[in-house]
Formats: structure tokens, C-alpha cells, sequence
């Protein structure tokens, strides 16, 4: 039985290993969305502020 239990424990370990590496890049991916949302708010005058444009908004988180 040991030698069953050995046998499942890296599958388990796979599995939950993807599935946190899904989880990971959905957030990642979330994040910069806000980022990017939050930023388009912003007039070009905030933007040049902080030393961005328009055109920098769409490179960002990608």
C-alpha cells in the first residue's frame, strides 16, 4: 500500500503545482489589467508626469 500511496503523491503534487501556476498567472494577468485601467484614467499630462504615454499603456503587463 505504501508503494501506492508513493506512486499518487507527485501526481497530487503536479496537480496542485499547475493548478497554483494557473492561479498565479490569472492574478498576474488581473493586475496588470487594473494597472492598465487605472492608468488609462489618467489625462496625458499625468501620464507624461510619470514618464509614460498612451502608446506605453498597451506594453504594460504584456
Amino acid at each position: 500500500m505504501s508503494a501506492l500511496d508513493s506512486y499518487r503523491l507527485p501526481a497530487r503534487a503536479d496537480r496542485a503545482d499547475f493548478f497554483t501556476r494557473i492561479m498565479d498567472a490569472v492574478t498576474l494577468w488581473h493586475d496588470a489589467r487594473q494597472t492598465r485601467r487605472t492608468l488609462a484614467r489618467f489625462s496625458d499630462r499625468e501620464l507624461s508626469d510619470i514618464g509614460l504615454s498612451r502608446d506605453d499603456l498597451d506594453r504594460i503587463g504584456r
